[in-house]
């Protein structure tokens, strides 16, 4: 920062605890439109680099717009003005002043403000010279526009103007993403690119409001990742995740567009409001704090909680719990938060105290009192206007299907299975209540069947496939994120909370190319369509089996094989072996500015997933041919070993050198020795002692298989004529219909980067709706089908594993041959959540229904396929006559991979 820029406004306050970045990368700044605006005036705002007359001039001839904000605007204002002055120096290394009196300013200046703080704002509203009649009075909005003439001695201005301290502090940070800043500049080192000026044609643009309330992350799971680093590095005087961390966070979430934080709250974590300068800054930085759905009332319970654990009890000691919970609510009342209530175990457990769900709803409704009377005591005697949340949570789901009474005006927020497929969706009546309805949604999870908290694998279309018929089924009111540690999960992050900005900017037509979008912005236009592919076919191969749940059975269970033959194997190695070559070119070609994140959020994710497959699978194949051949095995035991040690290697990369020493202890693939086994995958046994003084036999490209090999089900693109028999079996990418027909307004269409081996489909708009056969009014798809020889078909229908849209109905769809009546297959009707049957679907991320065997004779037929319930999503269709399997699949009894 320069000495003008410091003497003016200090830019670190030792009560905010805040600190400046010196990493530094590059990312393009091609001219663009701001693409976040909900509604924008004729003219559009943006950013260029040639001048003509009218501009306004942030940045030119070596000198920066001064900004000028309000002695008395809100605290996040100041900060997020500082934050603006410290972007512009990143991009043209010119730094801003920041003034509060414009009286001396002549011929330009940035003016910043919140309505109804009678600050400059205000005052060009009550002039007419700003138009803010779309924003007055909104929820988080804000306007950036220019202004000729605004007050003497001004030529013009660009003003930026929030309906609130949130919509202020949004507007600030879009003209920084404008001008070439990432939300990720900080947490992913994606630094702008230079320029020399900054140029704004006049116009004007609106943000807001947004699609969803509340809207946030959950830190979580953090023991080996954001607290070590926290606690060793970056924050060591706090030995902890501490106000420091706490404000990159915040940041973090403001220039995302994020509005609420459930913090880190694992035993191994000191908990927030142990701190009092972090309830302080969430405060300062407009965070709306919660708590986690286990964490009724803003209680951490695992470290605050200093009683016997059989004490929080509200059976056996309901004034001791009710005491516990008023302590807190008298000392953050006053702040914005948003209470979860209820009751569970101390953590993630059930609630104590009762034996049945016929005790623990009445319970659970007395708590419900309790709660709102602490609420109205300390908070707000009017409890409509408190902001709550009751989060019906793996078994607490069970008591609200069975009638538990939540209050009218308390948002319920349905989980997801934890494997990121919505539970619960709230029926037409349900919408109606005045509270709402939210979701808890994950991409990183420590539990059954196997956690997932390394990688980040769910991919992009998953993510607005579900959130998007989350919001389309009225769940509008608070979503949250559960991230683990952040990195590397920042692609996920950065989808859901773009859609909860605005749930209607990505939508069926455009989904396909966030990926091309984000990294334009991250790398620039050049790489930018390698980038997306490399990280959008890490998604796909990620998504047909996560990195951490390579095992082919569930902890408890007897350890089996996996159900793939070498070849198999070997083809899936392949494809990730050529992704890695392709990500490592990239790399090599990449600016030096860039690299550091490139690895981060690219090169990291796609080498480790890769090494993990080689790792484990090269394992099983040395284990498997051990005894029938020794020297093939030696040479796949060497390469899980290889393997092994690649992920080994670039992880100490990025906890020592990546961004000199940043992100020191930040990474880890694995958790504790020992830890959570009975959640977790067991590594690949790597000693193989049998093999000491085998000769290994070459294991060169020429071993895989060449692309003739590949299986015929690879192999098919879209066919003009329709899909032959092979091998036994005819093998249908659901995406490769020859014809469908919509009705009604629903349709089937194809979701682009959602499937196993393809994309999937699925019919929309994706509310609630069943079709009935009887009136034709069903969605249907067809496809043509040739039999080489008379024969019996069983039709197997692998799809993506939703949760129905209406509970219990199951997944829905029906079929049918040549015109023959049709048959309804109904699939996961009783699959519960938890159960066998779903822990295998979510881990092959398929389920499968079978039809009645049909009878072909030889020749050309057509297969039709029929929507009954909206929120099916078919993937695959695979008829077989029993004597092959679908290799990419596996046998349709197990539906394997």
């Amino acid at each position: 920062m320069s000495s003008t820029f410091k003497g003016i406004r200090p830019t670190i306050y030792l009560s905010r605890l805040r600190t400046r970045s010196k990493f530094a990368l590059t990312v393009s700044l091609a001219p663009i439109l701001l693409v976040l605006c909900i509604s924008v005036p004729s003219q559009t705002l943006n950013i260029k680099t040639m001048y003509r007359p009218g501009d306004f001039k942030l940045v030119y001839r070596n000198e920066a717009a001064t900004i000028v904000t309000d002695p008395n605007d809100f605290k996040v204002v100041e900060i997020a003005a500082d934050d603006l002055a410290a972007d512009i120096e990143r991009v043209t290394h010119k730094t801003p002043a920041i003034v509060n009196d414009i009286k001396t300013l002549r011929g330009q200046a940035v003016l910043i403000g919140t309505l109804g703080k009678g600050g400059y704002i205000d005052k060009l509203a009550k002039t007419e010279k700003l138009d803010v009649s779309g924003i007055r009075n909104k929820w988080e909005s804000f306007l950036i526009t220019t202004v000729k003439n605004p007050f003497p001695g001004l030529d013009s201005a660009l003003v930026v103007a929030g309906s609130d301290r949130r919509g202020t502090a949004y507007g600030i940070f879009e003209l920084s993403d404008m001008i070439g800043v990432s939300p990720w500049y900080w947490w992913a080192d994606v630094a702008p690119e230079y320029k020399d000026k900054l140029l704004i044609s006049p116009g004007s643009t609106r943000g807001g409001e947004p699609s969803v309330k509340y809207r946030g992350i959950f830190i979580n799971d953090e023991d080996w990742g954001l607290e070590p680093w926290a606690a060793k590095t970056f924050e060591p005087e706090t030995s902890n995740i501490g106000p420091k961390t706490y404000a990159k966070v915040f940041e973090l979430l403001l220039r995302l567009k994020a509005n609420t934080l459930w913090p880190a709250m694992h035993e191994v974590t000191r908990p927030f409001n142990a701190i009092e300068a972090n309830r302080l800054l969430a405060d300062d930085y407009a965070i709306v704090m919660g708590s986690s759905h286990a964490e009724p009332m803003l209680r951490n319970n695992v470290g605050e909680w200093k009683a016997n654990k059989e004490d929080y009890n509200f059976v056996t000691n309901a004034a001791g719990v009710t005491n516990y919970w008023e302590e807190r609510v008298k000392e953050n009342g006053r702040d914005e938060n948003i209470y979860t209530l209820g009751m569970r175990g101390i953590h993630d457990s059930p609630i104590q105290g009762t034996k049945s769900q016929a005790e623990r709803i009445p319970l659970l409704e007395k708590i419900f009192a309790v709660q709102r009377s602490l609420l109205s005591e300390y908070v707000n005697p009017d409890i409509r206007t408190v902001p709550q949340i009751f989060c019906p949570y793996k078994e607490v789901l069970s008591d609200y299907r069975a009638g538990l009474k939540v209050p009218e005006d308390v948002t319920i927020v349905f989980p997801d299975d934890n494997f990121g497929y919505i539970r619960e969706f709230p029926s037409v009546d349900e919408q109606k209540r005045k509270g709402g309805f939210g979701v808890y949604y994950h991409i990183s999870y420590l539990g059954r069947p196997i956690s997932y908290t390394w990688l980040n694998s769910t991919p992009p279309a998953l993510i607005w496939e579900e959130m998007s018929k989350a919001y389309e089924n009225g769940m509008r009111r608070f979503w949250i994120l559960n991230v683990g540690d952040i990195k590397p999960g920042e692609i996920g992050i950065e989808l859901f909370l773009e859609m909860a900005w605005d749930a209607k900017k990505w939508n069926i037509n455009n989904i396909g190319r966030f990926l091309t979008e984000w990294a334009a912005r991250e790398f620039g236009n050049k790489d930018s369509e390698e980038i997306a592919s490399v990280v959008y076919e890490y998604f796909h191969l990620g998504f047909q089996r996560k990195p951490e749940q390579l095992q082919w059975y569930i902890p408890g269970e007897t350890p089996r094989k996996s159900d793939l033959t070498d070849n198999e194997v070997l083809s899936r190695l392949r494809d990730y072996d050529d992704l890695q070559k392709r990500a490592e070119t990239i790399y090599a070609r990449i600016s030096p500015g860039k690299r550091d994140a490139f690895f981060e959020l690219a090169l990291y994710p796609i080498r480790s997933a890769a090494n993990a497959n080689q790792r484990f699978f090269a394992a099983e194949m040395a284990t498997r041919n051990l005894e029938t051949d020794p020297p093939w095995a030696k040479a796949c035991a060497i390469r899980a070993i290889k393997a092994d040690s690649g992920i080994a290697t670039d992880t100490a990369y990025f906890n020592t050198d990546l961004a000199g020493g940043k992100w020191r202890l930040i990474m880890s693939p694995e958790m504790g020795p020992g830890q959570w086994k009975s959640m977790r995958s067991t590594p690949p046994d790597l000693s193989f002692s049998a093999l000491r003084g085998v000769e290994p036999a070459s294991l060169s490209e020429s071993v895989l298989p060449s692309n003739n090999e590949r299986s015929e089900d690879e192999q098919q693109s879209r066919p003009a004529k329709g899909f032959d028999e092979v091998n036994g079996q005819i093998s249908i990418e659901a995406e490769h219909f020859q014809a469908k027909n919509g009705l009604g307004g629903f349709g089937w269409r194809v979701i682009r980067g959602l499937g196993k081996t393809g994309d999937a489909v699925s019919v929309f708009p994706s509310v609630a709706r069943t079709f009935s056969l009887s009136r034709n009014d069903a969605p249907g798809l067809e496809y043509r089908i040739h039999v080489k020889k008379d024969v019996e078909f069983t039709p197997n229908f692998y799809l993506i594993p939703t949760q129905p849209i209406a509970y219990g109905t199951g997944l829905r769809l029906a079929f049918s041959v040549d015109g023959r009546p049709p048959e309804i297959v109904t699939l996961d009707k009783d699959s519960e959540v938890g159960g066998n049957k779903w822990s295998y679907n979510i881990l092959n991320e398929s389920t499968i229904g079978r039809g009645h065997p049909i009878s072909l004779v030889r020749g050309d037929h057509l297969l039709r396929i029929f929507a009954i319930d909206t929120g099916v999503v078919l993937d695959k269709v695979v008829l077989s006559s029993g004597a092959a399997d679908d290799s990419y699949f596996g046998p349709p009894e197990t539906a394997v991979y």
